[in-house]
């Protein structure tokens, strides 16, 4: 489906009006032909609307009644022109503009694969039950997942966000929601997660096989996970198991590294689009700063493997880059790119990502676990990094477009 609208100044509501109606198969010239038919009638557009969908197309026009004694004519020529398009016409007497859009403005994503008619009128009758009107639909994707963007009013962002999330993990979909307005547009910073995020492996893992310390890995990594352990020491005593190990084994591990699906398409795409793009991992530098060089990143920071006389020493050095250390470093990306905090987007999947996900305007838990989900703004649970442009309002034709002027 494609929309387009717009809307001049506001009529008083006692003004007669008229809403003109055209539909049936979508052809070149029906949306001139109509206002050529209407201008001979002196009236003034009110506001227009246009969908497409499969080659059907409905154009409504709101414009002013005609002067008196013409409305009869302006009818009969009206389905005399659309008759001759071999179109339908359809109008209706009223008075004034549409009815003001209520208070509270928010833009509910719904992410499906498929997207069903069950999921759609779930979310829809749970949008009318907090008080929300649907003003507009929008479909921003139908590959590889179906997306599609609601206009809602009448009700605040954070009770309809809250209203919407349990309907979306109990119909298997994705749902956004964010406050509408210039702000969506404006978030110029997306930082990411590295392990399971933006890559799908975990970096220490790769370490730990060349090691043959993968089963003493897991056991530290298991004994945090019970909270046996914090990260700091878990990330410690994990590196310790890496002691010895030859630093030719950083070359074989980036060459290891596995993108996440859609990971190029996203930065290429945000890049185009004037976003600057970062990374904080609780990984490792040496890993971090070859992706960063790969994909054209803006900023990256991770821990650091010591290497002395070319074996790791099995300790980490500098800054530790912890749950606080990504917030932290999320703030201070923000700085150095001149973006408010407010207008950045945090993507991860661990628990250790979510004062980084709380911190930003928007903070989206991509195949994340159900704490982070719950706590995050938005949720991803397909496996396309790049599903996350929707979230932005980003249209997958705009993807498609910016790719091929790529490669001309």
């Amino acid at each position: 489906m494609s929309a387009s609208q717009t809307s001049s100044s506001d009529v008083p509501a006692d003004v007669p009006t008229l809403l003109v109606k055209i539909f049936g198969k979508d052809r070149p010239g029906i949306t001139a032909g109509l206002f050529d038919t209407l201008a001979a009638y002196s009236v003034d557009v009110v506001d227009i609307e246009q969908v497409v969908t499969r080659g059907r197309m409905v154009l409504c026009a709101l414009v002013t009644e005609p002067p008196p004694g013409l409305e009869g004519d302006l009818r009969a020529t009206v389905h005399s022109w659309a008759e001759s398009m071999k179109m339908q016409a359809e109008i209706i007497s009223g008075l004034g503009d549409n009815r003001p859009r209520g208070l509270g403005r928010s833009l509910v994503t719904v992410l499906g694969h498929p997207l069903t008619a069950e999921a759609t009128a779930a979310i829809a009758a749970r949008i009318t039950k907090t008080g929300g009107n649907i003003d507009r639909i929008f479909r921003l994707a139908k590959y590889p997942v179906t997306a599609v963007e609601f206009a809602v009013s009448g009700v605040e962002t954070e009770p309809l966000r809250t209203a919407l999330v349990t309907d979306a993990a109990r119909l298997g979909i994705d749902v956004a929601v964010v406050a509408a307005g210039l702000y969506r547009r404006a978030q110029r910073l997306v930082v990411m997660d590295v392990d399971s995020t933006l890559i799908q492996d975990e970096v220490i893992e790769l370490f730990a096989a060349h090691a043959g310390c993968e089963d003493k890995v897991a056991e530290v990594t298991a004994a945090a996970m019970r909270g046996e352990l914090d990260f700091e020491q878990s990330l410690h005593a994990r590196v310790a198991l890496l002691e010895g190990l030859d630093a030719s084994v950083v070359d074989k591990v980036r060459s290891e590294v596995r993108l996440t699906p859609g990971a190029r398409t996203l930065i290429r795409t945000l890049k185009r689009l004037g976003y600057q793009v970062g990374v904080v991992s609780g990984g490792f530098t040496q890993v971090t700063d070859d992706l960063k060089e790969r994909l054209g990143l803006d900023f990256a920071h991770a821990n650091t493997l010591e290497i002395v006389d070319g074996r790791l020493t099995g300790k980490v050095t500098g800054e530790i880059v912890d749950r606080a250390g990504k917030a932290r470093l999320l703030r201070r990306f923000a700085a150095e790119a001149g973006v408010p905090l407010s207008q950045t987007v945090a993507i991860g999947d661990g628990a250790n990502d979510l004062d980084m996900l709380n911190a930003a305007g928007l903070g989206v838990a991509f195949n994340a676990k159900p704490v982070v989900r719950e706590a995050a703004h938005a949720a991803v649970n397909f496996p396309f990094l790049d599903t996350v442009l929707y979230l932005l309002g980003i249209t997958r034709e705009e993807v498609e477009a910016a790719d091929i002027l790529d490669i001309v």
